[in-house]
């Protein structure tokens, strides 16, 4: 059996099915119980565009290997994402200007570049994680290729890989021991397992399809009766919110409609006992969900591009949210990823060019950062991702980016970003700059109190729904049943500071913000103490120490 071009693209299309129809089990294994951008999520949106209008792609192998490649890269997200858009753009380097792959050695040569391309993006590859299953199984393909029976035999190909995945899956939690204490696998690796069932699903003759739609089309509209540009709201946001799983705050379901309401049109709410359902036309999809997830847990999700739908749908191009480049006009700029006004309002007070909404539930994509970087009016764009799991997908931007220079530096939280602003010199060159910004970034500790959103347990240490969480610099420092107690727990073990600033989020009031920095002011009676209403959703507090 040969491999050709419509071949990999059902293939591909079946394994971001699989994928989508799988997010919330691995979602579900995230050992932090933190409310974050999600690994099924991440992984499930970076494949999302190959389930648009490339169903319909023809082509070689090698041309839809690359179109595929080219889809994941630009809708990466978190850092799961961005490992699985590089193993597919891995297999579409070694595929170039193939016709079709001859026979199981040309399948394994691809595979094998795609795990190189994604080990190459991870600084200190840890074993136990995503890349372990992708390795494992490639290497044991490679060895079994070498029988010549198995040259042509590529549905036993898929058998082999599928198998090799899932036992390189089970060994996990041997490999990391965080796994183990949570006893679960690793949630990135199971990703992957679904990737590879859904590829081997269509070799089989049974490609998983699509979510069904609940509506069904009664009629052929006509789209080319007016513009893409005239599309005012891009992004079709859906999402199901299990109520039962109710979180902090005292807002009821009716303040959540009217929320929706301002960011939008087309807006369908469904509120009952259990759970909500709402739907909305909306430029900012990522504020609908999190201010969703104050309400419940999130169920389902669903957001699709309208300007390409109909682009494609009306036989015209897309209009990619890359396309909007403004020419550079000074040496220096910079792009900052937050979300609540007052942290957008911080940044621009600092500087910022551009605001990436984004962060924890909702981690922007790759091409959200490259928009960005190209509306930036600078020679030298200085990229600040605030959050562990957006520094890889800003790293990729940085690559597809090639008509200024960009800078993506590691800041992990919002103090670190301000930190680095804080350090920058317009006078000076951008190496210096470089360096006295990070040189900032290590002097901040960040303390962030949230809550936990599952049970959990790591090793001996039990976590329950609901319950108060403490994190320095993004670990799990303590648990407790009120806020304050959190702070408290986490400054014991920091014994200096002589600057502290309080970024109180959504649902605090200045009078419980008073009485956290009244806390701090005694901890630190030397030290200058500050608050400011940074109105984050998700992280009831965001404390900098420096």
């Amino acid at each position: 059996m040969k491999m050709n071009g419509s071949m990999y693209r059902d293939m591909v299309v079946s394994a971001a099915c699989s994928l989508d129809n799988q997010k919330d089990v691995i979602n579900n294994l995230n050992v932090f119980p933190v409310p974050d951008g999600d690994t099924g999520i991440n992984m499930s949106l970076t494949m999302s565009g190959v389930r648009g209008d490339f169903v319909s792609f023809e082509g070689a192998l090698g041309e839809c290997a690359q179109k595929a490649a080219n889809l994941m890269l630009r809708g990466a997200r978190g850092n799961s994402g961005v490992i699985l858009s590089l193993f597919f753009r891995g297999i579409a380097k070694a595929w170039a200007n193939v016709e079709e792959a001859e026979d199981c050695r040309e399948i394994v040569k691809g595979f094998s570049k795609g795990v190189s391309e994604a080990y190459k993006a991870v600084m200190n590859p840890t074993e136990g994680t995503i890349l372990t299953v992708m390795r494992v199984m490639t290497e044991t393909a490679a060895a079994k290729i070498e029988e010549a029976q198995w040259e042509d035999n590529v549905q036993g190909l898929f058998d082999l890989m599928l198998e090799a995945a899932k036992d390189a899956l089970e060994k996990t939690p041997e490999q990391l021991p965080i796994l183990k204490q949570a006893g679960v696998v690793d949630s990135g690796g199971c990703g992957f397992v679904a990737v590879i069932e859904g590829m081997k699903a269509c070799l089989d003759g049974h490609p998983i399809p699509a979510a069904a739609s609940e509506t069904q089309q009664n009629g052929v509209a006509d789209f080319r009766a007016f513009q893409t540009e005239d599309i005012r709201y891009a992004y079709c946001t859906e999402c199901i919110v299990d109520k039962s799983a109710r979180y902090a705050g005292e807002n009821t379901t009716e303040d959540l409609h009217r929320f929706i309401m301002k960011l939008g049109d087309s807006v369908v709410y469904v509120d009952d006992s259990e759970l909500i359902k709402l739907h909305v036309h909306t430029n900012d999809p990522g504020r609908v969900l999190t201010e969703a997830l104050r309400y419940g847990v999130l169920e389902t999700v669903k957001i699709e591009n309208m300007k390409q739908q109909h682009s494609s749908l009306s036989g015209s191009q897309p209009v990619a949210l890359s396309s909007q480049i403004t020419e550079p006009e000074k040496e220096y700029g910079f792009v900052t990823v937050c979300m609540g006004q007052g942290m957008e309002d911080l940044f621009r007070d600092l500087a910022a060019d551009q605001i990436v909404s984004g962060g924890q539930t909702m981690n922007p994509s790759t091409d959200e950062i490259v928009a960005a970087v190209q509306r930036t009016p600078a020679k030298t764009v200085f990229v600040l991702p605030n959050n562990k799991n957006i520094y890889m997908v800003s790293q990729q931007a940085a690559k597809i980016v090639n008509d200024r220079k960009v800078v993506v530096l590691n800041t992990t939280s919002v103090p670190e970003g301000v930190a680095s602003m804080l350090a920058f010199n317009s006078e000076a060159d951008w190496g210096t700059n470089v360096a006295a910004m990070e040189t900032a970034i290590k002097h901040v500790t960040t303390l962030s109190v949230t809550y936990a959103v599952r049970d959990t347990e790591i090793g001996e240490t039990v976590i329950k729904e609901g319950e108060i969480l403490g994190l320095i610099n993004g670990k799990i420092a303590c648990s407790s049943s009120t806020q304050e107690d959190c702070v408290v727990s986490m400054i014991e073990s920091i014994s200096e500071a002589s600057v502290v600033t309080v970024y109180y989020g959504e649902g605090v009031t200045a009078s419980q913000a008073e009485a956290v920095t009244a806390l701090l002011q005694k901890r630190y009676p030397e030290a200058e103490v500050m608050s400011l209403y940074g109105a984050q959703p998700v992280y009831s507090y965001i404390i900098s120490i420096e």
